[in-house]
């Protein structure tokens, strides 16, 4: 095998598109089998008509993601990268496919136990987005910004994806006998796939790409533990600097304590983008939205507008000269997001649908630009090893930011007196 220690120019490598279009589909897998429950919760409302299945499904997720990222997170730099993002996609696979046993096994019923069962799903589907998103998000810290934008990209895309594929079978299925389960049935078949072409991609195609093998051998030799697997199956034997064997204190690392405090505004913006963003969506814009013109697609049409504009805030950084690096203005600016709080509420009160559009536009694309502004911006400045806890705690702080949006969403509910 050969040694490379990362000292070859990243410009002269190939494969940096190649890199970003796998990530991007990576990132679609991370979050493709949740979007897809989220996305055909007409159906298991339809179901499961009492026990707020929209609501319910994304707070037995969260428990299990949050736990999982915390676990991972104080341990990274002891865990195998390559396995724990190879065993994340694998159990979105299998989750997947029991989704599917499950409704064929009960020929579509609904009933305490079978929800039960989608509940079980629904916190796998947490421990593997635990796995993945902290994972991947982690590995690509230390790599070019761009492919940690095609990542995130990939996750909203995901969720435009789903979106626009529930309208087509909607439209398709809409007046058949059984409609609602042909579509959420052709929904979870072709997650499935998609899931498994995930763990084929990461496990054979992204680690011998020369611009990746290259990265992660840089990690490596400033004493990343964590590449070793994926080097190895990269064909590159992992080798010390001699100036860094001379040296250990070149392999010295900032703890994780040490980087969350430096790093703390940080965290906080991606703990509150996303206690506003969970606090509405989905569970809001599902339930709390009235009798409208659009009736059974109002709630699909919101969804997919919130989808596809957090797609679109996600390249905007892209532009350079859009891009938010100023760690004050990111705080200014995601502060300012709380006025859409009282805005969701009087829209939904006294405003009409176009207003609901337009609000609902604007949480996903200010969702999507912040997130990425945050993710490329932290990371700047630290050693590979740094880089990857730094992103494993980010991802800690984003999906702490669901959990409690989740929650805040469920205090809505129960003031309204269910």
């Amino acid at each position: 095998m050969a040694a490379l220690d990362g000292s070859e120019a990243p410009a002269k490598l190939k494969g940096k598109y190649v890199a970003m279009l796998v990530c991007w589909l990576l990132g679609i897998g991370c979050l493709f089998s949740w979007n897809s429950m989220l996305t055909i919760e007409d159906y298991y409302v339809y179901i499961f008509p009492h026990y707020h299945p929209s609501r319910v499904l994304t707070l037995v997720y969260q428990p299990f993601a949050l736990g999982t990222i915390a676990v991972l997170t104080y341990n990274e730099a002891k865990i195998n990268t390559r396995l724990r993002n190879l065993f994340g996609y694998g159990l979105f696979f299998l989750s997947t496919l029991l989704v599917l046993v499950l409704d064929l096994a009960t020929s579509g019923k609904g009933g305490i136990g079978t929800f039960i069962g989608v509940c079980a799903i629904s916190g796998a589907f947490g421990v593997a987005d635990a796995h993945v998103q902290g994972g991947m998000v982690g590995d690509l810290s230390f790599m070019q910004p761009e492919f940690i934008q095609s990542f995130l990209a990939g996750l909203a895309a995901s969720g435009a994806l789903t979106s626009a594929l529930r309208l087509i079978t909607k439209a398709a299925f809409d007046n058949s006998q059984d409609g609602l389960r042909k579509g959420a049935i052709l929904f979870f078949a072709l997650c499935a796939f998609f899931e498994l072409l995930c763990v084929l991609l990461y496990a054979y195609i992204f680690p011998k790409l020369d611009i990746v093998k290259h990265y992660r051998s840089k990690a490596a030799s400033e004493g990343s533990k964590t590449v070793s697997a994926d080097l190895a199956a990269g064909g590159i034997q992992t080798s010390l600097k001699p100036e860094a064997q001379e040296d250990p204190k070149q392999l010295e690392r900032l703890s994780n304590k040490e980087l969350l405090l430096q790093n703390i505004d940080y965290a906080i913006d991606m703990l509150l983008i996303y206690v506003l963003t969970l606090s509405i969506f989905p569970g809001f814009l599902s339930e709390d939205t009235g009798t409208h013109s659009l009736g059974g697609w109002y709630a699909l049409v919101l969804i997919a507008m919130y989808n596809v504009c957090d797609l679109i805030g996600r390249y905007i950084p892209l532009l350079k000269f859009l891009k938010l690096e100023s760690r004050k203005g990111l705080m200014i600016a995601i502060l300012s997001r709380f006025l859409l709080v009282p805005a969701f509420y009087f829209t939904a009160k006294y405003g009409d649908q176009g207003w609901m559009i337009m609000l609902t536009s604007f949480l996903g694309l200010t969702n999507g630009y912040l997130t990425v502004c945050v993710l490329t911006s932290a990371p700047k400045g630290y050693k590979g090893p740094e880089q990857n806890a730094l992103g494993n705690l980010l991802v800690l702080f984003l999906l702490g930011g669901i959990f409690a949006g989740v929650t805040l969403d469920w205090l809505w509910l129960i003031g309204k007196g269910w």
